[in-house]
Formats: structure tokens, C-alpha cells, sequence
């Protein structure tokens, strides 16, 4: 497999049809500017959908990835190592902050085990039925999996999203369900950035103390001696430094935009899976948008490099997509008010014939006037 492939096959949403938004906008009653972002939401939505006007959000999906990092056994997160199935189980439950979330804007939720470290009986068979391996290498003194691995994670990833497709969805929200996530994340962010480990090192969504971020930060240290000698081919650079889920969303996000469907990053684990997509397909980052700022440092370098700017900073650090199910409503929104605000009445034509008549008897008295000065 060669990731550079998805660039010959991604275009860019539609600039015709973005072009023709414009001008529908132009049109509207309100005056264009007076809701600020959200028409250029509107816009990029139309051109998405190559259509004129925008067709409304009916059919979102969050799609969680989940994944163990071995990492993780470093004391670099705020959870234990290999717990990443009980952020699953909360999800199921019902008691998460991004399950309470999906329930009130009542979007559907899809989990999938990517390489979980724990017993597949303790979770539903729809969850654990994709698990490519069980957990991911420590990456500051081994590979996260093997090239045959990374390799699977992608196809993985590639057929959750012709599935999303085929069912009819038409935005994604991503996140991740990982422990030792963002330390994979950070290191990936580094390596394709070409930044020191202190730079990218960020608390993680459960938080760490002072000592547990220095930890990390060494961990990224040593995994970025092993990542940089691979940045030329994206797939090893995966198998060597990310992890099974970060793959699998790696190959979620290219074969999205192939199939023309947006999506929504979350934290700092989307956006460098973005980050590697892009350096296989130039034009991929034409189809996400950034839902939040979660804090983390390498986000912020991620999304920076990818020229995507942040929808709401609110301060959510939770993970788990819940920063980006947050900026689905006004997404939402966007989309409505494109569709629906009404356009200008053209001006009538009896207006014109009496403007037309008004000019014609100015002309007409100018000429006499000038008639007059002549004699």
C-alpha cells in the first residue's frame, strides 16, 4: 500500500459550486458579514455537497476509534495503562460527557476496537469485531505494530468510511477512545512538524502533574530518534511511532474525503492522523473542520501546518469527541440559515421605467437649458 495514491484520487469540494453559494449569499436578506463564520460554514457545506442551497445535516455520525498505547506503561497519562476499555464501557453506558452529549443532539455513535488491550467478552461483539491487535508497541523503545498491521488499520479505517457513506451520513464527528493517545499523537505531530519534544507535550485529556509530563515529554524524546529516519513513507511512519487506531482513523480520514464526506476533528489524536493524511493527499484537509481547541500543544501545531482554524475554544479538555460534537449545532446551523433565510425581492420593473423616464426628462432639460445658453 502507498498512501501518496490518495492524492491523485482527492479533489478539492467544488469551487463552482462555492463560487455560486457566494453569490447566493450576496442575495440574502440579512447583509453578508452579519453572521460571520457561519457563512463561510455555509459556503464550504455547499460546495461539499455540490449543491445550491445547501442541504441540511440530517444524517451525522460520531465515530470513536479506540486504541491502548504501550506507552501508556510509562506513567504518561492520567489512566492506567491498557484501560481504555472503560472509556468504551462509559460510552455504552450512557455516562461519558460525549454520550450524554450524542444522546441530547441525538447523533448516532459508532465504536470501534482497533487495539484495545483487554478480553473482547467485555464488550459487545459490534465494538470488538475489527481488533487488528491487542494494544499498540511501546513507541520510545519499540514499533507500535508491524507494516502488515499498519497496513490492515488503514483498510479498516478506508472501510469504516465507505460504510458511513453507503449508509447515507453526511458529516462525521471523530474522536478517539486511548490511553497513551496523545503521546503517540505529540510524537507524530513532531516528527512531520520538525519540532522538539518540549514543544509538542501537552497534559493529556485526564491532565498530569509536572512529574508525569516530564516522563512524557522523554517519551516523545526517544520516540522521535526512531520516527524520523521513516517520515519519508507514511505507513511505516505509522507502524513505527502512532498505533493501530491512529492508522485506522489515518485511512478513516483519506478514504472520507475520497468519498466526499466532511468531517470534524476533535483533539490533538484527529488532528495528527490529519496531519499524516495530508502528507499523503494535499487536498484532504479541504474536507474537515477543526471543532475545538483542546489545549494541547500539538493540536495547535497540527492545525496550524493543515491552515484549519478552530470553530469553539471553550475550554474542553475531556476528549473522546466531545469538543467536536459540540461545534455540530452550529455546523447545523450554518447549513439552516444558508438554506433558508430568503433571498432580495428584485427591484420591480415599473421602478426601472419610471427611473428610466425620470433620467429622460433630466437629459431632456439639461439639453434645453443648454439650448438657452447657447442663444
Amino acid at each position: 500500500m502507498n498512501l501518496d495514491d490518495f492524492s491523485d484520487l482527492i479533489q478539492r469540494p467544488d469551487g463552482g459550486v462555492r463560487r455560486d453559494a457566494e453569490e447566493r449569499r450576496e442575495r440574502l436578506t440579512v447583509p453578508p458579514g452579519a453572521l460571520g463564520r457561519l457563512d463561510e460554514l455555509g459556503e464550504w457545506l455547499s460546495a461539499a455537497q455540490q449543491s445550491v442551497p445547501v442541504r441540511a445535516v440530517e444524517q451525522p455520525r460520531l465515530v470513536l476509534f479506540a486504541g491502548d498505547h504501550g506507552v501508556a506503561e510509562l506513567g504518561v497519562s492520567g489512566r492506567p495503562a491498557g484501560s481504555a476499555y472503560e472509556l468504551v464501557r462509559a460510552v455504552l453506558d450512557g455516562s461519558s460527557p460525549v454520550a450524554v452529549l450524542a444522546r441530547r443532539f441525538s447523533v448516532p455513535t459508532r465504536i470501534v476496537d482497533v487495539s484495545l488491550d483487554c478480553d473482547p467478552e467485555l464488550l459487545p461483539e459490534s465494538v470488538v469485531r475489527h481488533r487488528v491487535r491487542r494494544g499498540s508497541g511501546r513507541i520510545d523503545v519499540e514499533d507500535a505494530m508491524t507494516a502488515e498491521e499498519a497496513e490492515q488499520a488503514i483498510r479498516l479505517g478506508m472501510a469504516i468510511a465507505d460504510e458511513e457513506a453507503d449508509s447515507g451520513t453526511d458529516l462525521v464527528v471523530l474522536g478517539d477512545l486511548s490511553v497513551g493517545g496523545t503521546t503517540a499523537a505529540a510524537t507524530l505531530v513532531a516528527a512531520l512538524c520538525g519540532t522538539d519534544a518540549s514543544v509538542v507535550t501537552g497534559r493529556g485529556g485526564a491532565g498530569i502533574d509536572d512529574l508525569a509530563w516530564m516522563r512524557k515529554c522523554a517519551a516523545i524524546r526517544d520516540a522521535l530518534r526512531r520516527a524520523r529516519p521513516v517520515l519519508g513513507d507514511q505507513l511505516e511512519l505509522l507502524a513505527t511511532s502512532g498505533g493501530a487506531d491512529l492508522a485506522a482513523m489515518t485511512g478513516f480520514l483519506l478514504q472520507s474525503a475520497v468519498r466526499r464526506m466532511p468531517v470534524v476533528l476533535d483533539g490533538v489524536v484527529s488532528a495528527a492522523c490529519a496531519l499524516v493524511a495530508q502528507r499523503a493527499a494535499f487536498r484532504a484537509p479541504d474536507w474537515w473542520l477543526a471543532g475545538q481547541v483542546s489545549g494541547e500543544p500539538a493540536q495547535s501545531k497540527a492545525l496550524d501546518r493543515m491552515a484549519l482554524t478552530p470553530l469553539l475554544d471553550h475550554g474542553v479538555t475531556v476528549g473522546e469527541g466531545s469538543g467536536a460534537l459540540l461545534a455540530l449545532p452550529l455546523v447545523q446551523a450554518a447549513a439552516a440559515l444558508a438554506a433558508e433565510l430568503p433571498e432580495r425581492e428584485p427591484e420591480k420593473a415599473e421602478d426601472a421605467d419610471e427611473d428610466e423616464v425620470a433620467e429622460d426628462a433630466e437629459t431632456s432639460e439639461s439639453e434645453d437649458a443648454a439650448a438657452v445658453d447657447r442663444a
